[in-house]
C-alpha cells in the first residue's frame, strides 16, 4: 500500500504522543514494505535546507517553515488554519491508497477530504481525543465552535480510527458509527526491556510536556505533603513547555528545589526509559489524556503509576487498582495517599506492571491497523 499520514508535528523535531506514534507506525509500516508518506511542517529545513527528505525510510514533505503550535498555552487555531492551506498543493501532487489524517487540529481533515473526493486516496481519520462540552472549558463560550467543528470533522469518512476505548465510546456519542476501530499507541517492548537503568535514583518520575493541562503543579504541591513524612524524597520531571518557569516558581515557593529536578526533554527515547527505570514510581497528575502512552512505557520499565480521575482521562482505563497503578481524586491529599502506597508496594507490583505493558507491543499493533486498512480499502 501507499500510505500517508498527515500531521502538523513531527517526531522527532517536535516530541509528544501523537507526534511519536505516527513515527512508530510509518517506520513499521515501511519495514513490512509499505510506502509511507507523512506531511508536517518542514522541520528538518533548519538542518536539511529540503523540502522534502527521507528519514528512516519515510517520505517527509514539509508543506512550509515551522510555525509556533502553541499560542498563550492553546493550540494555535492560525497555525493549523495555515497549515491546512499549505498542505493543499502538497497533498495534490500525490496519490495513494490510504491518507490517515489526525483529527486535531480539525482543519487539514478538509483537504484531505477533497483530496479523497478526487479520487486520488481513501480517508481515515485518526481521532486522538473526543472533547465534546470539554471545549466550553478550553474555550469558554467559543467551545460552541469547537464542539461543532469536531462533529462535522467526525463525518467526513466512515472510518474511524479511535487511539482509546475511551475516545471510541466519545465518538459514539456524538456519531453513531459501526466502521470505527480502537488501534491504540504501542511499544518496542524488547528495545525496553534492553535499557539499563541510570546510575541516579529516583522516588517519583514524571514525563511530558509542561503544560497547564498536564497538572504538573498538583504533583509539586502533593510532593510538598508527602515531604513532612519522608523529608528526603525526590522526584525527576521530565519535559518542556510553556509552565517550566511557573513550576521552577512553586517549587521554589514551597521549599522543594532540593527534592526536585527539571531535566527538560530528552533527545534518546532510551534515556527516559533509563530513567524510569532508576525511579520507584510515575506520577500522571493530567486530568486530561487521549490515551497514557507514559502509562505504558513507565509499566514495561515496571513501574506502578498514579493516575488522576477525570472524564476526559483515558490513562485512567490503563491502570488496574493495585495490580499496576493507582487512581487519586485530583486533590492534594488523596495524590499524596497514593503516592505512598504506590512507594510502599512497587517491589510486590513490579513483575505485574511489566505483564500489563506486554499488550501493548508494536508487532500485534501495527497488525491490526495493516487489516484495518486493507479492509477498508476492499469494502
Amino acid at each position: 500500500m501507499k500510505i500517508a499520514y498527515v500531521y502538523d508535528a513531527a517526531y522527532p523535531w517536535v516530541k509528544g504522543g501523537a507526534e511519536k506514534r505516527i513515527y512508530d507506525l510509518a517506520l513499521r509500516m515501511v519495514q513490512r514494505g509499505h510506502e509511507v508518506h507523512c506531511y508536517s511542517w518542514g522541520w528538518w529545513w533548519a538542518e536539511e535546507e529540503k523540502e522534502d527528505i527521507i528519514f528512516d525510510g519515510i517520505h517527509m514533505h514539509g508543506v512550509g517553515e515551522p510555525k509556533e503550535l502553541y499560542t498563550d498555552n492553546r493550540r494555535s487555531i492560525s497555525e493549523a488554519i495555515l497549515f491546512s492551506v499549505r498542505l493543499i498543493p502538497k497533498l495534490w501532487k500525490e496519490n495513494f491508497d490510504v491518507v490517515d489524517c489526525q483529527g486535531f487540529p480539525f482543519f487539514s481533515c478538509f483537504p484531505a477530504k477533497f483530496h479523497s473526493i478526487m479520487g486520488k486516496s481513501f480517508l481515515i481519520i485518526t481521532a486522538l481525543e473526543i472533547w465534546g462540552d470539554y471545549w466550553y472549558t478550553y474555550l469558554g463560550f467559543m467551545g460552541f465552535f469547537g464542539k461543532a467543528l469536531e462533529k462535522i470533522i467526525y463525518r467526513l469518512s466512515d472510518h474511524i480510527i479511535c487511539i482509546s476505548p475511551k475516545t471510541e465510546k466519545n465518538l459514539q456519542d456524538i456519531r453513531r458509527i459501526n466502521r470505527s476501530m480502537v488501534i491504540p499507541p504501542g511499544i518496542n517492548f524488547n528495545e525496553i526491556e534492553q535499557v539499563p537503568p541510570k546510575n541516579e535514583e529516583w522516588d517519583l518520575i514524571f514525563a511530558g510536556r509542561l503544560i497547564k493541562e498536564k497538572r504538573v503543579d498538583l504533583l509539586i504541591r502533593s510532593l510538598s505533603t508527602v515531604k513532612k513524612s519522608n523529608p528526603d524524597i525526590n522526584c525527576l520531571i521530565v519535559g518542556d513547555g510553556p509552565e517550566m518557569e511557573n513550576l521552577k516558581g512553586l517549587a521554589r515557593d514551597l521549599d522543594l528545589l532540593s527534592n526536585l529536578k527539571f531535566m527538560g526533554f530528552l533527545e534518546n527515547v532510551s534515556d527516559l526509559f533509563g530513567f524510569m527505570k532508576a525511579a520507584k514510581v510515575l506520577v500522571l497528575p493530567s486530568e486530561r489524556e487521549g490515551f497514557g502512552m507514559v502509562v505504558v512505557e513507565a509499566n514495561a520499565c515496571g513501574l506502578p503509576v498514579v493516575v488522576v480521575e477525570g472524564t476526559m482521562n483515558a490513562a485512567v482505563d490503563l491502570v488496574q487498582e493495585g495490580v499496576n497503578g493507582f487512581i487519586t481524586p485530583s486533590l492534594k491529599k488523596d495524590m499524596e495517599l497514593q503516592i505512598n502506597q504506590a512507594l510502599k508496594e512497587r517491589d510486590k507490583l513490579k513483575t505485574k506492571c511489566i505483564e500489563s505493558a506486554r499488550r501493548y507491543d508494536w508487532n500485534e499493533i501495527v497488525s491490526n491497523l495493516e487489516c484495518y486498512y486493507q479492509k477498508s480499502l476492499n469494502e
